[in-house]
């Protein structure tokens, strides 16, 4: 045991030690979420004028990043998200920050097969009596990261929760170059909202089609979390955890009896997440807690480990659909909002489960910062990225009901999705599926 701890002291270096290190044109990692390494990230922001076209990647960050805020014209550092935050969305729309495409199980093969890693630092646990650190709620990425890069410095966070793991979870001492310490703020919280009438109303509408002893996925975004509130209201019992991300909703139904893994036919008794971030008591919750275990996200998002269990139920979030059934949840036009995240490999994974059921959800409308509301079922895209396509949709959930497009011709579909719109603009949905063929005599009107 000691011998871990002196290495861990000859590897002890100040922030502003570590990030000498980082040299001109490398490519810098930060993971993501809760992960971002606050005292790091601050301490190179104070080197910008010695260094040029450092490229940094992340995702999910909540910053505020000091790398980029104190570099407004990009020439010193460059960053990229692979899945955009509300901070991060915000950075994209004043031009500091560049999307990455992808689907998050394939984040780390990208790394290990194609991609080049100078500088990895994240924050992490305090170390263990074995000399292991925990990757905590950057899990799901970060060890195929951490493998990659030339140099790793690990930034201690004494408030990250310990979250048991599958494999890759954790990184030993031996494998570090830095370590580095500091006082760092109360993590982040990301409460449920309150619910909404539309939300209340999505909600009832999924109820039906969950049976107990079902395994839940609740994707990223506001949406599915207050459903996954809501379920725990429900008369539901036995119901199973296996998601990409974890939050408030899941602590909902463990204090409500109903999260028991008690079915799952793979990780049994286990609630599965590849990452983490709710409220503190969440990251209580989850802290050093046998039932739940963080994994891989080429494990926990696989088609192929999701179809392993039965009655599978995914649950995401989606911008807008258009009237053949393309759904797009991660921009507005060509405006990115979030990324592609797991959204296709669950609603792929729920379809193959046996009982299975993939849902994508949305309120029927919005209202702009103007007060003007607009219809989220649009005769056609316009720019917008397609997350999930038309061959892959299954049941399309709004206030106004749930439809199954499985199977369903182009004009079938128009009838359904407009059916599920909201009132307002039913008729001009109809006049644009007229205008594009999609539109029967006999469809209803």
């Amino acid at each position: 045991m000691n011998r871990f701890y002196s290495e861990y002291r000859e590897k002890l270096r100040t922030p502003e030690e570590a990030v000498k290190v980082i040299k001109s044109g490398d490519w810098v990692d930060y993971t993501t979420n809760v992960g971002f390494p606050i005292l790091l990230d601050r301490a190179l922001a104070k080197h910008r004028d010695e260094l040029f076209d450092v490229k940094i990647r992340g995702n999910l960050l909540n910053g505020p990043l000091e790398t980029v805020e104190g570099d407004l014209s990009r020439e010193h550092f460059y960053y990229n998200s692979w899945h955009l935050s509300a901070y991060e969305r915000h950075l994209c729309d004043r031009g500091l920050c560049n999307f990455i495409p992808m689907i998050f199980r394939n984040v780390v093969p990208y790394y290990k097969y194609f991609l080049t890693v100078n500088v990895a630092m994240m924050c992490v646990t305090p170390m263990d009596r074995h000399g292991y650190f925990n990757l905590s709620s950057a899990t799901g990425v970060a060890k195929g990261i951490l493998d990659k890069a030339d140099v790793v410095i690990l930034e201690v966070n004494e408030h990250l929760p310990w979250i048991y793991g599958g494999f890759d979870e954790s990184i030993h001492i031996s494998e570090v170059d830095f370590v580095v310490e500091g006082e760092h703020p109360e993590l982040p919280e990301f409460p449920i909202n309150p619910p909404t009438p539309e939300d209340m109303a999505i909600a009832d509408h999924i109820l039906p089609f969950i049976q107990d002893g079902a395994t839940l996925q609740l994707g990223i975004g506001a949406l599915p979390n207050v459903i996954g509130a809501e379920i725990a209201k429900s008369d539901l019992k036995d119901l199973g955890m296996h998601t990409e991300l974890g939050g408030d909703a899941y602590y909902q139904l463990y204090r409500a009896g109903k999260l028991t893994n008690k079915y799952k036919n793979i990780d049994r008794g286990k609630g599965v997440l590849g990452m983490a971030f709710g409220s503190k008591d969440f990251y209580d919750w989850i802290d050093r807690n046998p039932g739940v275990i963080a994994c891989p996200l080429e494990y926990v998002n696989a088609p192929e480990t999701i179809a392993k269990i039965d009655n599978m139920i995914s649950i995401n979030n989606c911008i807008a659909v258009d009237l053949y059934g393309q759904i797009s949840a991660e921009s507005a036009g060509t405006r990115q909002i979030s990324g592609t995240g797991g959204q296709l490999d669950f609603l792929t994974g729920a379809a193959m489960s046996h009982g299975g059921k993939a849902f994508i959800t949305m309120t029927s409308s919005f209202t702009d910062k103007d007060g003007v509301r607009h219809s989220r079922i649009v005769p056609t895209f316009q720019g917008d990225i397609v997350t999930s396509p038309r061959s892959q949709v299954y049941y399309l959930v709004t206030e106004f009901g749930a439809v199954n497009l499985t199977g369903r011709t182009t004009w079938e579909r128009a009838e359904m999705l407009i059916d599920i719109a909201h009132p307002d603009f039913r008729d001009e949905l109809i006049r644009a599926a007229e205008n594009q063929k999609i539109w029967r005599k006999s469809n209803k009107r």
